[in-house]
């Protein structure tokens, strides 16, 4: 199924264009993005004179040495993480801000008696309320487990689970079906760990083995706050039954591969292959009973039905157990969610400090009634003229792309026939969604707080699965406008960038056009070349997965790209931990080429007008620091190793060395042959 950030499977539908009789994308625009018309206007850029926060340099460092260094050197010194975060940098001085305006948004509602955004955020802040009474809200569904007594009632009871938000060892979900994507298809995927990866589990490093332990610890810890019994051997029991699943689990790099996880069945295929587990009854019980389903991970899922047909009732109901009073931690007495934040915030995340109680009610509301807030929110802080020079900046970005695809040499003219098309069936979507959602089926309950989370995880479980046997919802999004980040779903054929990430320092309509580009032109064409990185390449202009390159394409691509998995092995960020170049390749593809295109587009954008210096800086060494600014960040060590272990993109450090791989900065900065940094020209990566 087609990656998409939702937190269900759920997807929205591909874009159609013809493939060979594509219309060619929107000329350049000739205006640079900076003489965009501001409203209000800004007298200057929110970082230094152009664009840039030169104090956060250090030009001690050499540029050919560590160009992240040289570019934020003295802000990684000077700047502490704070106590309620694992990292920070960029992305979070937004994300802070997003969250401010959005409890301004949320504390105004909430003295509004009929506002439902409101009533949920002033019901979620209100501990008192909620540690007053105790495990009562969930006890009926504890009771409900306790009540297993039979290996066959087991399927019903976690599709209930499941309807609640609750994991269990399988996760399925409803998305668009990559082969046929005008419509949606039911999807099974492998879970069942309550560690980040299967490497916690199985890796002899003492780090991960000291994790391992400590999860041990936490299971126990939760089911004696419960009041169970026996607690250190139960669970002893439930991580020795998860260190099972993790022995069966597909790795992170296959489970990323379009092709080996898109493998469609019937569901009596699936009880053949997988025994053990009554299937049906279980898809039933979401709501979702399909005759046909792609399963993502067939051994790991078959390995897993066998584990669970082995194991005890008792370790069954334990991990139900534990899942729902971990996922619930944050509605239930103090004790259970200072122990959830113990263990999955300060132990594998080194975060030393759980965030106040009120930015966990925005998260939770913004969660809940997503669209409720999100309307809100853009008409307050995104106006038009921001979406206006985002909407230039695409279309410039798109058609850099465009002439890029003429210029290669490894692609086949009968292929880029194919890509062109692919390009001119792109859908950007800039700021926020076309339409909203309708919650009027949510019920939100002054004072229940533990019913409005559990009736919010049934709502969006139910609206996902809705969606089978429906027209394609072109107009959905995985993400909302309050989001600092950005995506591109392939079986859509589309780049989506919410409004927040549309501020200093990725954008800012006051700063010097160059630091535009190598900010959030660099991102747009990120998102935009992810449709052509390793997976995105495998779907075509609708959006279907399908061989539409030619076996010499793809074996001079795959040249490329291992030159770069290669590279990206070999970086260390922590003593006897590395990037992993084959997790983290799409995310590299997609920075080089989001580079690449970004500088053709700002390049043309200036229309053949002499670019002057500012502040000795010349236009191409304005637009690679703008690139490497963005990625500014510092991390705690258990945050650092758990993302090499599990995150898609390589830290920020490295992100910003892919520069090494283009020859134009090389002719902006000169670094010398023997830096750091340093690449001959038959060693940098060229693929776009």
């Amino acid at each position: 199924m087609s990656k998409s950030p939702l937190a269900a499977i759920l997807l929205a539908a591909t874009m159609l264009a013809g493939c060979s009789t594509a219309t060619p994308p929107p000329p350049l625009a000739e205006t640079p993005v900076a003489a965009v018309p501001e409203a209000p206007p800004a007298p200057k850029p929110a970082f230094g004179t152009f664009g840039i926060d030169e104090a956060g340099m250090d030009k001690a460092i050499l540029p050919g040495n560590d160009f992240y260094g040289y570019v934020n050197g003295t802000w990684a010194k000077n700047t502490p993480i704070p106590a309620d975060k694992s990292n920070y940098g960029a992305f979070n001085l937004l994300s802070d801000l997003s969250e401010a305006r959005t409890r301004d948004i949320l504390e105004a509602a909430a003295r509004d008696p009929g506002a439902k955004i409101g009533i949920a955020y002033a019901t979620f802040l209100d501990r008192p309320a909620i540690d007053a009474k105790g495990l009562a809200p969930i006890q009926p569904w504890l009771d409900r487990i306790h009540g297993l007594t039979t290996r066959a009632a087991y399927p019903a009871l976690l599709s209930e689970a499941t309807r609640a938000g609750i994991g269990g060892p399988f996760r399925a979900g409803v998305g668009q079906d990559d082969k046929d994507p005008e419509h949606y298809i039911l999807g099974l995927n492998q879970s069942g760990l309550g560690l980040p990866d299967r490497d916690y589990y199985l890796s002899k490093d003492a780090k991960l083995v000291e994790a391992k332990t400590a999860y041990q610890a936490h299971v126990a810890k939760v089911l004696t706050l419960a009041g169970e019994a026996n607690a250190a051997a139960r669970a002893k029991a439930l991580v020795d039954f998860e260190t099972g699943i993790a022995r069966v689990s597909w790795t992170r790099v296959d489970s990323r591969d379009a092709t080996k996880t898109y493998n469609k069945m019937t569901v009596a295929q699936l009880a053949k292959k997988a025994p053990g587990f009554d299937f049906p009854t279980y898809f039933r019980g979401i709501g979702a009973p399909a005759d046909t389903l792609v399963v993502s991970q067939p051994s790991a899922i078959a390995g897993i039905a066998k584990l669970v047909a082995a194991a005890p009732l008792a370790v069954l109901r334990d991990q139900l157990l534990l899942r729902s009073l971990d996922g619930y931690a944050d509605v239930l007495p103090k004790a259970f969610d200072d122990e959830q934040f113990a263990f999955y915030g300060h132990v594998l995340s080194g975060t030393p400090e759980q965030e106040a109680r009120w930015k966990r009610a925005v998260q939770f509301t913004t969660g809940a009634l997503d669209d409720e807030v999100s309307k809100i929110y853009v008409a307050k802080y995104f106006p038009p003229e921001t979406k206006a020079a985002a909407d230039t900046l695409v279309r410039n970005i798109i058609t850099a792309m465009d002439a890029r695809i003429d210029k290669l040499d490894w692609m086949a003219p009968e292929t880029k026939i194919k890509a062109h098309a692919k390009l001119a069936a792109f859908t950007p979507k800039i700021g926020y969604p076309s339409q909203w959602k309708d919650y009027d089926g949510l019920k939100i309950v002054s004072g229940d707080a533990f019913g409005n989370e559990w009736r919010a995880n049934q709502w969006q479980q139910a609206y996902d699965v809705s969606h089978l046997g429906k027209p394609l919802q072109r107009w959905e999004w995985g993400m909302t406008p309050m989001t600092v980040n950005a995506y591109a779903n392939f079986g859509m054929v589309e780049i989506v960038f919410p409004a927040a990430i549309l501020q200093p320092p990725f954008f800012d309509p006051n700063a010097d056009p160059a630091v535009n580009y190598g900010g959030i032109g660099a991102v747009i064409g990120h998102e935009l070349s992810h449709h052509f990185d390793d997976q995105g390449s495998k779907y075509d202009a609708h959006g279907q997965l399908t061989d539409w390159w030619l076996p010499s394409d793809v074996a001079a691509f795959k040249a490329r790209t291992g030159a770069l998995v290669k590279e990206y092995d070999a970086y260390e960020p922590l003593p006897g931990m590395h990037v992993q170049g084959a997790l983290t390749l799409g995310e590299n593809v997609a920075d080089l080429a989001g580079l690449t295109v970004a500088l053709d587009a700002y390049h043309a954008s200036l229309g053949g007008r002499p670019v002057p210096a500012i502040d000795g800086y010349s236009g191409d060494q304005r637009f690679y620091l703008g690139w490497a600014q963005v990625w500014r960040r510092n991390y705690r060590e258990a945050n650092l190793r758990q993302r090499l272990l599990t995150d898609p993109h390589s830290p920020s450090e490295q992100r910003a060395w892919v520069v090494r791989n283009l020859d134009p900065w090389y002719e902006a900065f000169q670094p010398g042959t023997t830096d750091k940094l340093y690449l001959t020209p038959e060693q940098r990566v060229r693929i776009w």
